[in-house]
C-alpha cells in the first residue's frame, strides 16, 4: 500500500500507538490502514456415496480439481458465500450447509472455510471458472491433481470421517508449505 484511500497522501510503515504490529499509517490524516486475512468459503458438496470436484478454468492451478469455494464478498455470510461460489463455479444449488473444516494458513494471510453440504439435485454443470465438474466416490478422487492442500485436507477428514458415522468440524492450521506430492 503507498496511499491512503481516505485522502490520497502517502502512507508509512509504523506501529500505531496502542498497537504492536506494523501497520500502513498515513501521516496527514491519521487514518491506520489494517490488512487482515482473506476468507476463502466453500462447499464439500455430497450426491448420496460421492462428492462434487471443479477443474479449474482460471489461475492459480489451473487445470487441477478443487471443491467449489473463492473469497467471500461484503455483505454475506459464509454459509451464503460457500452457495454463491458453489453456484458460481458448478451451477449447483446446496442444501444443509454445516460447518466441516476450519482451515488457518498464515503464510497466505487466508483462512478456509468449507461446509459439508448435500446437492439439491444433480444438475449441476461448469461455470465460467470450471472446465469440468464432476462426481467422485472416494476411490475415483484424482488425489495428485487436487488443487490445494486444503482441498485434500478436507476429503481425507470427510472419508475418514463417513467410515466412522460422524462429522465433527475440524479446527485446522497450516503453519508452513507443504512440499508437493
Amino acid at each position: 500500500m503507498n496511499y491512503c484511500s481516505e485522502c490520497g497522501a502517502p502512507v508509512a510503515l509504523k506501529i500505531p500507538p496502542g498497537d504492536d504490529r506494523l501497520r500502513h499509517v498515513c501521516d496527514a490524516c491519521g487514518t491506520v490502514h489494517y490488512q487482515n486475512p482473506k476468507i476463502i468459503a466453500g462447499a464439500l458438496p455430497v450426491w448420496g456415496e460421492q462428492v462434487l470436484l471443479c477443474r479449474r478454468a482460471i489461475a492459480p492451478r489451473y487445470g487441477l480439481w478443487t471443491l467449489p469455494a473463492g473469497f467471500m464478498e461484503n455483505g454475506e455470510t459464509t454459509e451464503q458465500a460457500a452457495a454463491r461460489e458453489a453456484h458460481e463455479e458448478a451451477n449447483a444449488r446446496l442444501r444443509d450447509l454445516r460447518l466441516y473444516t476450519v482451515i488457518s494458513i498464515p503464510y497466505v494471510s487466508q483462512v478456509y472455510m468449507i461446509y459439508r453440504c448435500g446437492l439439491e439435485a444433480d444438475d449441476f454443470s461448469p461455470g465460467v471458472e470450471s472446465l469440468e465438474t464432476r462426481l467422485f466416490h472416494e476411490h475415483e478422487v484424482p488425489w495428485e491433481e487436487l488443487a490445494f492442500q486444503s482441498v485434500r485436507t478436507t476429503l481425507e477428514c470427510f472419508f475418514s470421517d463417513r467410515q466412522r458415522g460422524e462429522f465433527p468440524v475440524h479446527n485446522l492450521a497450516f503453519l508452513a508449505p507443504r512440499p508437493p506430492g
